[in-house]
């Protein structure tokens, strides 16, 4: 080729380019913005507040790095949301949920509810043949993953970070090496939680053979990170690290949590360091405002948008006209690709459990078209079994092309073998007392079809042994009902004074003793409740002492020791839809249980033996206004036949027909009625709060059922304070009734 002809190329090519940077929009030849947004638990919804002021004063971002709570942020900024869409979500959250460690009660096994009654599900501890496992967190940060992954569904299916609508990274920390990671590929809902795993708060997640904690323990306010990413200018959101006053530092976890935060703000102040002059640095007041003061959200998000507004004159220049952001802002939309259609469903993780084998009570099935509000109750019927330590999901495709969802599951590194502890106390003005403390011990999934052993020991004023054996059976039934077999053994014993006259002095002191085995078969109704059919042999014994004359003389040919034993068939129901086992404030709960057999006395006891029939009914219906809770409970217990001399049902204690002592008022028959109201008063910590409440009950014990409608009743009442606590409810309490007087009481545990 001639020169010339080579020269009227080179001159056509260049014209070319020419034209085509003449093209380019204004926005595109400008200095790359990048944001950093440090962690720091809730003092970081602060970045939401700064997102919107960039937004309104038209400022582009190009490049985001976070960690932690700046992790999250960022990450749904990045994924293509607003900033008016992700306040949106941060108000939608209930914060005061967010972190439970289970789900809602409601939503349990009503297996799992009954538990609530036995013992605070707030202590729990593994063991193993190293002995105790402690949780490796203590809160759980499930109902936030679930929200991430709604909300990062558009990004499903990126794999690399630089491929979302703003390319960004999170900060992690090895917990193995102590180095940090940069997250930059993969499952992006993942990598934000990743980054935000506090040490002793959330448990690590191990992401690609490795563990990984929360980045702020290596590189809170990642500046390198967003410079490597090829940022021009920064703009950098830096929450701090609140320092804890000296009266928090006299506990472990106190110290701990302070030396936490001594090492993030070293390594915060390391990055500050690095800024350049062009660089802006924004940094929220937030005096007053602590990492875990969730439920203030709102405050969080105006500090930030404050203090980012005072910043505007500095980021001045990074301003777009109309035009060009809103050109910005088609570029980075976000794009939601279709949900398929799902060709299969599964679990993995789970070493120790087979959900798989009751598949059918998924909601996602085979076929189907990708539902989320499915995946995300499928995820909650998983998580109310209690096994796992994180239950997830997530869309996937085969190498041929297949799209499934998967079930991602972690068991408890502490189970299957689970203690938990409780305790009853009571103490009164009139010189009585009792305590018992109760240790729990399950073990989930002895076999493949989930089979659970059950153990309870009681020890104190009334002990008690306990064992149930129960094993769910693999019908496939309709409507959620799934079959199940049980056998229980339990032997016990309690003290309690009886009387002549309920509002008469105590005749005399008796232990009874019971010692029962069940055999019995039932249904579970999804979450609702359960149904138990089954045979029952039990054995009785009441030993009187220190029996006056006056109660002798009562009961002529009455024995001070009398056994008995009774057998036959029993049909157990129980319905909860409460939703706290203590001081609830909305929901109902049905229990119920009927029998009927033959009673026989045993060693010539006085016992009246032959024909034996007794139903026991209670039901309780709870709703609230605001703070206001108000409440209706009831119980009815009819009994015919066989009876021991001294009566087979009781009333009295706490909210029993207050004033009166336990079983003070027994019979063959008996009833109550109570109106209850409480108001949750403040927050407290370690509790759920401290409430005020009251009762009114009305009530009596009879002979024959009829007199249940026509004869006397007896009245009480009380006022408290109280609070649930982890070692379960515990009240401060006054109660009167007319027969008895007023009595102060000291009471934990279940009225």
């Amino acid at each position: 080729m001639s020169s010339p002809s080579r020269l009227s190329v080179c001159r056509t090519v260049c014209a070319l380019l020419l034209s085509g940077l003449a093209c380019l929009p204004a926005w595109a030849d400008r200095p790359k913005v990048g944001l950093v947004l440090s962690g720091g638990g809730a003092r970081g919804l602060a970045h939401v507040g700064v997102l919107k002021v960039l937004e309104r004063e038209r400022i582009p971002v190009d490049v985001i790095a976070g960690t932690s709570m700046g992790a999250i942020v960022g990450g749904l900024y990045a994924s293509g949301l607003s900033a008016l869409e992700v306040e949106r979500e941060v108000q939608r959250l209930d914060w005061d949920n967010v972190f439970a460690s289970r789900v809602e009660r409601r939503e349990l096994s009503q297996r799992r509810k009954e538990h609530d009654f036995e013992v605070s599900p707030l202590l729990e501890v593994g063991i193993g043949s190293d002995g105790l496992k402690a949780p490796l967190g203590s809160l759980s940060s499930r109902v936030l993953e679930a929200h991430l992954r709604r909300l990062t569904l558009s990004a499903s299916h990126i794999r690399h970070f630089d491929q979302l609508p703003t390319p960004f990274r999170a900060v992690a920390t090895d917990m193995e090496t102590g180095q940090p990671v940069i997250l930059a590929e993969g499952d992006l809902a993942t990598a934000l939680r990743s980054s935000m795993s506090v040490p002793g708060i959330f448990a690590p997640l191990e992401v690609s053979g490795r563990i990984l904690g929360d980045g702020g323990l290596v590189n809170n306010t990642p500046v390198d990170v967003a410079r490597a990413m090829g940022a021009d200018r920064l703009i950098v959101v830096n929450i701090g690290t609140s320092l804890a006053p000296r009266d928090t530092l006299s506990t472990l976890t106190g110290v701990t949590s302070q030396m936490i935060n001594i090492l993030t703000e070293q390594n915060v102040q390391q990055s500050l360091r690095t800024l350049t002059p062009h660089d802006v640095l924004i940094a929220p007041r937030l005096e007053g405002l602590t990492s875990a003061d969730f439920n203030r959200a709102r405050e969080f998000m105006d500090q930030g948008e404050v203090q980012a507004e005072a910043m505007v004159l500095r980021m001045q220049d990074l301003q777009l006209s109309q035009a060009d952001y809103a050109a910005w802002k088609t570029a980075r939309q976000r794009r939601q690709p279709p949900s398929p259609t799902l060709q299969f469903v599964r679990t993995e993780g789970s070493d120790l459990t087979r959900p798989d084998l009751r598949a059918d009570m998924f909601a996602s099935r085979s076929g189907q078209v990708f539902d989320v509000a499915k995946a995300e109750r499928d995820i909650n019927l998983l998580a109310a079994s209690g096994d796992y330590l994180r239950t997830d999901y997530r869309l996937v495709r085969t190498a041929e092309g297949e799209a499934g969802l998967v079930y991602e599951l972690e068991d408890k590194p502490w189970g299957p073998n689970y203690l938990q502890m409780g305790l009853d106390f009571s103490a009164d003005n009139r010189g009585r007392s009792a305590f018992n403390l109760k240790l729990v011990h399950n073990r989930h999934w002895l076999d493949s079809a989930g089979s659970e052993w059950r153990n309870i020991l009681r020890l104190g004023t009334s002990p008690l042994v306990g064992t149930e054996w129960y094993r769910p059976m693999s019908w496939q039934l309709p409507d959620g009902l799934s079959g199940f077999v049980a056998t229980a053994a339990s032997a016990q014993r309690r003290t309690f004074d009886v009387y002549r006259d309920p509002d008469g002095p105590e005749g005399a002191r008796n232990e009874r003793g019971l010692t029962q085995i069940a055999l019995e078969a039932g249904l579970n109704w999804r979450e609702l409740g359960e149904w138990r059919l089954g045979w029952v042999e039990q054995i009785g014994r009441d030993r009187l002492s220190l029996a006056t004359d006056d109660y002798l003389l009562s009961r002529p040919g009455m024995d001070l020791v009398e056994r008995w034993r009774e057998s036959g068939w029993r049909l157990k129901a129980v319905f909860d839809q409460l939703d706290h086992a203590y001081f609830p404030t909305k929901g109902w709960r049905l229990d119920g249980q009927w029998f009927q057999g033959r009673g026989r006395a045993r060693q010539d006891s006085s016992y009246a033996e032959g024909y034996l029939r007794y139903i026991d009914l209670q039901g309780q219906w709870v709703n609230s206004w605001g703070p206001h809770t108000l409440s209706l409970m009831g119980r009815l217990a009819l009994s015919e036949g066989a009876q021991p001399a001294i009566g087979r049902f009781g009333l009295g204690g706490f909210q029993q027909l207050s004033g009166y002592a336990p079983f003070q008022v027994a019979g063959p028959q008996v009833a109550l009625l109570r109106l209850g109201y409480h108001v949750r008063l403040s927050d407290m910590p370690l509790t759920r709060g401290l409430f005020a409440g009251t009762s009114l009950e009305v009530g009596n014990a009879w002979q024959r059922p009829q007199d249940v409608w026509t004869g006397a009743k007896k009245t009480g009442f009380s006022l408290y304070l109280g609070a649930d606590t982890a070692i379960g409810p515990v009240y401060t309490a006054i109660l009167h009734s007319p027969g008895v007087g007023p009595t102060l009481m000291l009471f934990v545990g279940r009225p």
